[in-house]
Parts: C-alpha cells; structure tokens; sequence
C-alpha cells in the first residue's frame, strides 16, 4: 500500500506477502491463507520448490508487487543457503520496502526456539514500523490477522475515524462481483474436440448452444471449459449460472440476477432488472442443469432479444427447443479416454494404482460395459481401493445386468449412469444408504453439522461422520473447503435418485421437515450476531446455505406452516436485505396473506413488514404507511417489542418518502421506536432509529441536530461491530458536513461508507457512497472526477437493479451546478467516461486522493 496502490480495495485483491518457515507453521500458513482470502485480499505464499531463478531474486520480486507484509514466527529459525549469512526467513524481513506495512506474529509457548530467531525477534519487537502479537492456535491467529487487516485498510484510506476491526460481511465475490466459472479440482478428460468445436460455433456467431446428453456424461464440465475457452471474446468475461437447485421455472430469472449481482429490491420485475443489467454487456452465460426448468425456456430467447452482446451456453438433458438455440450432443469418451480417466481417478483413492498387463483388459471391459459415461466410471473406480479390476469386472457384469429399477423407459446411457448409482449404493452398508437418502434433501450443499441433524436418527445418534467418509470415498459425496469447513455435495442425478429413495421409503416428509428445523434454528443463531460482531461470519455462513434455505422455506410455505415461514424470514431479515433478496422474501410472504387463512398475529404482521417494507418510496396514496403502522399495531400486540420498532423504521420511510413528507409524523414514530429498541437493548436498531431521525431533521433543514444523531449512530455501531449500520451512518454524517460547509469531512465519511460497502458487498452503498463523493468533487469544481463517480454510480445502478429514492440523495442539484459553469458537454463526457468503470475502478476512483485545482 505505497503511494501507487493507496487507491486499492479489498475488490481489487491487494498482495499480502506471508513470510514463515514452511513445515512448523504448515497450519498458521492455512489459517493465514483463510484470513486474508475472507476478505478477498490475495494471498501470496511463497514456497521454494523447483524454481528457475534464484530464491532471493523470487522473494524479493514477491515483496515488490505486494500490499502488506505479514511474518509468522515460533521456534525454528530456517536454513541458510549456501553463501548466504542468514536465513530466507530473516532475509524476507530484511527485504521488506520500508513503506511496506508490516504485521508480525509470534507463535507460543516456544521451548525450544533458536537462538537466532530470539535475535530477529529481539531486533523485530525494537522495530517501530510493525505491529507485533502473539496467538497460541491457528485460529487464533486467523481471527488477529483478519481484524488487523480490516483496520490497516480503513488506516490507509486514512479515514479520520478508525474502522470498527469486529467482523463484516464479505460476501462481496457473490454480490459485488459476478459468480465467474468454476474452477473443477481435477482435470477433463478427452474432450479436447468437443471444446474446440463449441468454441468454434459461439465465436462464428451462435449466441444459443445447448449442450444436451443424459445425466452423468460431462456436460458441465465440458462447457466450463468451453466457456473458459470462449469467454475471452467477451469483455465482460463468463458468468455461471447454476440452476441444480431451482425447481421452479419462475425462479430462474432471480438465479440469473443472483450470478450476475443483479439485486432483486421488489420494486420492479426482477426480469425488467436483467435487461437492464444485460443490455450493454458483451457476455457469456452458462447456465447448467437447465433441464427441470425447461418452461423457462422462453425467457432466454427474451433476454438474447434485448440484449445484442449476450450469447449463452446451456447444459441440459433435453433440448430447449425455442428459437435461436443449436443444439450439440455431449457423447461418451472414447475407449481409451474412458482408461485415462478411470486411471485418474483410480489414483484418488489407490495412488500406486497403475494399467498392467496383467489388469489392462479389465479395466477396458468396465468402461465398455459403462458405455463410456464419466460419472459411472468415476464411480467404478472408486471402488479401487478394495477390488482389483478383474473383480470389479466381474461385480458389474453381474449387477448392472438386473439394476434396472423404474429407468427401463430411460435412453441407454441414463440408464448406464442410474444403474451404476445404484451398484454402488449396494456396496454400502444399510446405515451409509440411508444416510445417502436423507442427503438428497439438501440444496446446494451441506455442512457436517446440518447432515447430523438430517442424517441421524432421533433414537439412534448415528456415526454420521464415519458414514459420510464412506460416502466420500465412493463418490457420491464430494467434499471441500469453505471458510475453513469442509463442506459436502452431491451431483445433481445422484441427488435425484437419492430423493427417488427416500420417497420409495415413505421418508421424504421427515427428512424435509428435519432439514426445515435445522435452518430455522441455524436462522435463530443468526439473528443477533448479524447486528453486530459476527456479521462476516454469518454473512459467509448463510451464503453458502442460500439455496438451503430457499429450499425450508419452500418446504414450509408448501406445508402451509405460515409461522415458521415467517419466523424464517423475520429472523434473517438484514441478511436478505444485505444481498438484495428482499423481493423474493416479498413473494413468500404474499402467499400467507393471500392464503386465505386465519393468520396468527405475528404472523400476519411479519408478512404485512415484507410486504410492504420495500415499497416504502412508492406510496401514493399512501396505502403502504397505512399497512405498515398497522403491522406495527399487530407487533405491538403480540408482544414483539424489537418486530414493533422494525415496523416504526420502514412506517418513518414511507411517510418522508412522498412529494409532501410528513416529517412530523415520521419524527413521533421514530422517537418511539427510539425508545422501543433501547428498552430491548438493540444497538443495531438504536442505530438505525438514530439515522431515521436524523433525516427527518435534514429534511427540516436543522443541520446541527441531523449531524448530531449521525454522529452517535455511528459511534454505536463502532462499538458494537456493526459494518451495515457503520456505513449507514457514515453516509449520512457526511451529507450533514457537506451541508454544514465541511467538505473535507464530508469526503471523509462518503470515503468510510464506500469502504465498508464494498467489504460488505452492498451494491446500494457503494452506489450511495459514489453518489456523496461526486456531490464533494461538484462543489469542488472538479468537473471530471464529478462526471466519472456520478456515471459510475448510475451505471451501478442499473447493472445491480437498485433505485434511488429521491427523497435521500442530493448529488444531482450539485452536478446541476456544476453543469451550469463548465465547458459545454464536459461533464457530460466525464458521465460517459464513469458509466464504463468497473465496481473496482469506482472504488479506486473515489477512494484516490482529489487532485488540488
């Protein structure tokens, strides 16, 4: 973070160097790895190996292109080279460029540390440029490396007010940035043809490609791949799209906006939104698994319509059939890709395993009798490890012969693929397959946590872990690491035969519900921690369990259990706000309402809050305030003293967001709900009730007073950790110093508030954020600057599908005037020039230091 690079953020990864000795602190290098890339920094992690260059040349070219320096230390002081009078360790720390930030970590207890590191370290603790801790475990250090970096970046944006260091969310890659193509853990096999030819069609101008063949053949990763290939064609890159766990064709345009960060606010058709974000990109859309929602097939043709620079590459079991789409047949591979990939994944299991003479035909007669599917020999090779080819040969030619189930009326190779599915369920034990059924209730994946509550049986605690590594290790579970848990899943055609079994045994009601009651209580959990400290861990958490959650609710609503369908919600209501799921919320909620059920109070008044809450700015007559105060009459009644104060915020936003607002009103409903979340405790809200009064008093033009209750809301959630309040807050306090005649502090707080939006994500603030800073750059005079913040802003806008309510932003009376004084059209170019900024250019742009006029 020299002068050159002051202008990062988190989007744009800045280089955090990690100095240590590699095998006595292999975990602390993990757990590092793990800190830095949560807050989607880049980690760089040097390790020797087998180089070309010289060590010290290497790690002196790492530390010149990096941000930040980090050093972890315990006992061994590391090798010398030859030639060399200290060690790589102490030499990286020697090498370090003065200007570099440093942040050094010292392992204990150390009994037996080397007297040369007690040297280093003695000079290290001497030394004025760095900040020096000590931690026991790794995830000790995890958690000190993760706050320091949090406030060093808040530091070197040198924000006049210190960054809180307690967690925020970092859900930015899904939210900020676009969910770009997955990067598959093994290699693809055989299928160098058909990625050529794929390419082939979309860069001669096919903008429709299906890829279609059965369950199991490779169609995923075959158009990864293809649209790794392709996507450099396209300025914007390839997006992909998963649609394993969306069973309703309506739904597929919210899983589209999701992959692109699009956000669904409810205030305008979520498809309205796509086009918009779409229609000046030059992209590439995967969207895989498209077969259980081809009555969405219309849609795309929609979007390929009004959107001339998209061009999509769909896999599925079926062809769409619409206009415009091409279709192409994912084959099997060819005999001898079927052994190269039964090898490869043979040695996942048994890496001595090698093609002999002796098992060479054996291992070629099981992929023939598996017709060449790639999942199926994946399967078969799984089983490696306990049998030799021959008698693997000799166990399917036996079984797939009579394992035809209900797939008779399948075509052949699906029939291959289920087949071998359920071969290799036989091999288990009964508790492994009944486990593997319950499974098949999750979306998206799942924790070992939430496979305990699902997996296990009430009476009987089943050893869900020992079952599950079975199942890992046959590969029908696959397993991976996700902020430092693992975290499982299953392919979608394995999942559907699991749900096909446990339906077969009476078991899917249970085994919903039970899935239904872990998320609810994991959404209990969250509730607190989201308003304040653990917002970046819950943040995280709930993201990796979004379509698991989608799937409870949907669970609930279907079983007409409107309580716990609301009480679902309620609990995760800054969540969804945060990511921008409000809209969908909203659907679930209109289902209750119009169930034409006797709801119970709270219920009804959850219901009436999601509803409403997110027309608040579209009130003419003002039908919304009036079902807002009543929502809050209903919490109050039932009890809710925290549901009644939520409902008093949204009620004061409605009643100031008119062409008349009602400040008085909105000022007596915000001073109760003042006092309501400060009788409950609830700093979070206390926060909120603060920024909502001090709009109302900005609107009356009592500009000490709005500045005022900024300045403590702010200060409240610094205490408490809150990052969604903080850049709230921060917001608003800098309108109040820009009206009060304080730019600077102005530019300031706008700064902070861009700064935690984008460690938060949240499309809305940043777009807030530039908003403030171009209004700064106006007053300014700076006509360029003002131009490319305000564009950049806009464009934001539109590409997230957030809107502006006119009511709280009041950058545009300030580029009226600047419009006014400068060259013609100059502004107007510098609008333009803004509206082609990336999110990470914005930041950088607003986050630089104004040039002096």
């Amino acid at each position: 973070m020299r002068v050159s690079h002051v202008i990062r953020t988190p989007d744009q990864r800045l280089r955090i160097f990690v100095s240590s000795t590699l095998q006595e602190l292999a975990a602390e290098r993990r757990a590092a790895r793990t800190a830095i890339e949560r807050l989607h920094l880049a980690p760089v992690m040097f390790e020797l190996g087998a180089r070309p260059h010289p060590p010290r040349e290497l790690y002196r070219a790492y530390l010149e292109q990096s941000d930040v320096f980090v050093g972890l230390y315990w006992e061994r002081y590391g090798w010398v080279a030859p030639e060399e009078e200290v060690s790589g360790l102490e030499d990286e720390y020697n090498l370090c460029p003065p200007e570099l930030p440093r942040l050094l970590y010292v392992k204990g207890p150390a009994e037996n540390r080397e007297p040369r590191l007690t040297t280093l370290l003695a000079r290290i603790r001497d030394d004025d440029r760095a900040a020096y801790k000590y931690f026991e475990t790794p995830k000790e250090l995890a958690q000190l490396l993760e706050n320091d970096l949090a406030t060093l970046l808040a530091e070197r944006f040198d924000q006049s007010r210190a960054l809180v260091t307690a967690d925020v969310a970092s859900d930015a890659d899904r939210v900020v940035e676009p969910v770009r193509l997955p990067v598959p853990l093994t290699g693809l096999v055989g299928r160098d043809d058909d990625i050529a030819a794929i390419v082939d069609r979309v860069e001669h101008g096919t903008r429709f490609v299906t890829l279609a063949g059965p369950g199991g053949i490779g169609k995923s990763r075959l158009a990864i791949a293809a649209a790794r290939a392709a996507a450099q064609d396209f300025e914007d890159g390839a997006v992909f799209v998963d649609l394993s766990a969306v069973h309703d064709p309506k739904r597929v345009p919210n899983r589209i906006a999701q992959a692109l960060g699009v956000r669904d606010t409810g205030d305008a058709p979520i498809l309205d939104n796509l086009v918009t974000a779409l229609r000046d990109r030059r992209i590439l859309l995967l969207l895989d698994n498209f077969e259980q929602v081809l009555d969405a097939a219309p849609m795309l043709t929609e979007l390929l319509a009004a959107s001339p620079g998209l061009s999509l590459l769909v896999t599925s079991r079926s062809l769409l059939r619409v206009s415009a789409e091409q279709s192409y047949e994912v084959g099997p591979l060819a005999e001898d890709s079927s052994v190269s990939l039964f090898v490869e994944r043979a040695h996942a299991v048994k890496p001595d395993f090698e093609i002999t003479p002796e098992n060479a035909q054996a291992v070629a007669r099981v992929c023939t009798a598996l017709d060449g599917v790639p999942l199926a020999i994946e399967l078969a090779a799984a089983r490696i490890r306990v049998l030799s080819p021959a008698e693997l040969l000799d166990r399917l030619d036996r079984r797939l012969s009579v394992l035809v189930g209900g797939s008779r009326d399948l075509p052949e190779r699906q029939q291959t693929i289920r087949r071998t599915i359920e071969w290799s369920t036989q091999l288990l034990a009964p508790e492994q397959r009944r486990l593997l059924s319950r499974l098949g209730v999750f979306e998206g994946g799942f924790t070992l946590e939430a496979a305990e509550a699902v997996g296990a049986d009430d009476d009987d605690r089943a050893d869900v872990l020992s079952d599950l590594a079975v199942l890992v290790d046959s590969s029908l579970v696959s397993q991976h690491d996700s902020d430092d848990r693992p975290r499982f899943t299953m392919q979608a055609i394995v999942r559907e035969y699991a749900r096909e079994q446990l339906h077969g045994d009476g078991e899917l009601e249970r085994a919903r519900d039970a899935h239904a009651r872990y998320f609810i209580d994991l959404g209990a959990r969250a509730r607190l921690p989201l308003k304040a400290g653990g917002q970046r861990e819950w943040m995280l958490r709930l993201g990796d369990e979004r379509d698991n959650l989608r799937a409870a609710e949907r669970y609930l609503l279907d079983a007409r259990d409107w309580d716990r369908a609301a009480q679902l919600a309620f609990n995760l209501f800054l969540y969804f706000w945060v990511t921008g799921l409000l809209g969908e919320v909203r659907t679930w909620m209109d289902e209750p309402l119009e169930s034409g059920d006797t709801l119970h109070d709270r219920t009804r008044a959850i219901a009436l809050y999601f509803t409403r809450t997110i027309r608040f700015w579209k009130d003419p007559d003002g039908r919304v305030a009036a079902d807002l105060a009543e929502a809050a009459d209903i919490f109050r009644r039932s009890g809710d003293t925290s549901g009644e104060a939520m409902a008093y915020i949204s009620l004061a936003l409605a009643l100031l967001a008119g062409e008349k607002p009602d400040t008085a009103r909105a000022a007596e409903v915000m001073e109760r709900s003042l006092q309501l979340f400060r009788e409950t405790g609830d700093v979070w809200g206390e926060s909120m009730a603060l920024v909502l009064l001090g709009r109302v008093a900005l609107l009356e033009q009592r500009l000490r007073v709005a500045y005022e209750r900024f300045d403590q809301s702010l200060a409240l959630t610094q205490r408490s950790g809150d990052a969604v309040g903080g850049r709230i807050a921060a917001y608003h306090l800098g309108w109040a110093h820009l009206l009060l005649g304080s730019p600077e502090e102005a530019r300031t707080d706008f700064a902070l508030s861009v700064t935690l939006s984008t460690s938060l994500g949240h499309i809305e603030g940043i777009a807030y954020g530039l908003e403030g800073l171009a209004a700064v750059a106006a007053l300014a005079g700076d006509v360029d600057r003002a131009g490319r913040l305000a564009g950049a802003a806009h464009a934001l806008r539109e590409r997230s599908g957030t809107h502006n309510g006119p009511t709280f932003t009041f950058h545009q009376r300030y580029l009226d005037r600047l419009a006014a004084a400068a060259p013609a059209g100059r502004l107007a170019a510098a609008v333009a020039e803004g509206r082609e900024l990336t999110v990470e250019q914005a930041v950088a742009e607003a986050l630089a230091e104004p040039a002096i006029n």
